[in-house]
């Protein structure tokens, strides 16, 4: 369903209105296209006193071909950038919190349209004091208030990276940064990334990222489902997408315009994992990628909720993800450098009014990834989630309009998400590169005001 007002905020007269009022001024988003540049402009690189990070970060975006103007140089007063990119590794005390504000105060006007911030950070529990832990937590507060405050499509992210990496570490820093900085993540702000340890590999060509994975994708006949297989395909997979019978139509749609397989499979039946098993066992040996996007909606007040209702949510939304886990790591399906990335949903995190079910389904998904992330760990596997806000789906359509337009603009960027919003991000953490980055839990909302 296409959004009107953001439609009308774009001509003469939306834009007077808009000014006039002080109505929320939905931006035009930089998405990924295909063939693009990684960013349309030159990038500021800057660092406390004592960053480890900047240096490395630096030649990763040259080699990207990003321009990367000389710090050292006289300011231009009239320059203008595509993203501010700051190593705050060093910051080890409150008091030199000051070089933030240094470096952000006098660039804050000076970013394009859809530009974008990234911070450098520490994890404050690898810290070596408390005080050092103190200041690096600081800075989620930073990133979260740019993102709120810098308007026109800028974006704001924070990335603690584990000062005690190992070869995967650098690689997923790089993969978080090519898709922090890119268009794929337009629709992503106020975010806290951490890249740790694990098994992380660089593709040999970073516009096919994905080549010769093979992805699982449950729910992928509609929706995030069918826009996330298109982002795999596109990105160079061979995707295995699954969808319950009664849509089989719609996931043949699917699989014929991508080229990939399709598995008609309800994952409540007591067999679906071991026919799911058996059937990526037999056809390709092995799953590189488990997407758990498949999810229902029943929704009613709990005291008016029916007991079926309660029992379907949370076994399709998440019991029946936890049984495909345990089958296909129980006969060792997913690889060492395997990643499986699972859909909660920012009711997940805030709750929702008629939706306790699955409200309960999709903090679930979020205790998944907190509970088994470290134990895969141990097998190389990553485990991430993410979180949607609002997005533009037939779902979203059938709201009432009030809620419709509330979901659409309580958020930093006064606009609903797009369905593709949400396949990039799953694709960024389907990546072999971003093998080190597990744990995380990344909400696709445009910074909603909804939850923490």
């Amino acid at each position: 369903m296409s959004d009107r007002y953001a439609s009308f905020v774009q001509t003469g007269a939306g834009r007077a209105l808009v000014k006039r009022l002080g109505l929320p001024d939905p931006p035009r988003l930089r998405r990924h296209t295909p063939g693009d540049p990684l960013v349309p402009g030159p990038v500021l690189l800057g660092s406390s006193a004592g960053g480890r990070l900047a240096e490395p970060v630096g030649k990763i975006l040259t080699a990207a071909g990003v321009t990367l103007p000389d710090p050292a140089a006289s300011p231009d007063a009239g320059a203008r950038f595509a993203a501010l990119v700051y190593d705050a590794t060093g910051i080890s005390d409150s008091t030199e919190l000051r070089q933030l504000y240094d470096f952000f105060h006098p660039h804050a006007r000076a970013l394009l349209p859809s530009g974008r911030v990234i911070v450098l950070g520490s994890p404050p529990a690898e810290c070596d004091s408390p005080r050092e832990a103190t200041a690096q937590r600081a800075l989620e507060g930073l990133t979260r208030s740019i993102g709120k405050e810098f308007g026109r499509g800028v974006t704001a992210q924070l990335v603690y990276v584990t000062p005690d990496g190992d070869a995967g570490t650098p690689v997923s820093l790089e993969s978080t940064l090519r898709f922090l900085i890119s268009g794929r993540s337009a629709y992503v702000s106020g975010q806290v990334i951490r890249v740790g340890t694990g098994t992380a590999t660089a593709p040999a060509d970073w516009d096919r990222p994905l080549d010769g994975q093979i992805v699982l994708v449950t729910g992928a006949a509609r929706g995030i489902g069918a826009a996330l297989a298109r982002v795999l395909a596109r990105d160079g997979a061979r995707v295995v997408a699954l969808d319950v019978p009664a849509v089989g139509d719609a996931l043949a749609a699917v699989v014929n315009e991508i080229g990939g397989s399709a598995v008609q499979l309800d994952l409540t039946a007591p067999d679906a994992p071991t026919r799911l098993a058996e059937h990526l066992a037999g056809r390709h040996g092995r799953v590189d990628v488990v997407v758990h996007n498949a999810g229902i909606t029943r929704d009613k007040t709990l005291g008016r909720m029916d007991a079926d209702r309660w029992d379907s949510v949370i076994d399709v939304n998440l019991s029946s993800q936890e049984r495909i886990n345990d089958v296909l790591l129980e006969r060792d399906l997913i690889p060492a450098g395997g990643r499986i990335v699972s859909v909660s949903s920012i009711a997940g995190i805030a709750g929702n009014r008629g939706q306790t079910n699955y409200a309960t389904s999709k903090a679930g998904v979020i205790g998944l990834v907190d509970s088994l992330a470290p134990v895969l760990h141990e097998r190389g596997i990553s485990l991430n989630a993410v979180a949607p806000g609002f997005i533009e789906t037939r779902l979203t359509a059938r709201m009432p309009l009030m809620l419709r337009e509330a979901g659409r603009r309580m958020n930093s960027m006064a606009q609903g998400g797009l369905p593709v919003d949400v396949a990039e991000t799953i694709g960024w953490l389907a990546w072999p590169a971003t093998g080190a980055a597990s744990g995380n839990l990344v909400r696709v909302c445009g910074q909603s005001l909804l939850g923490a």
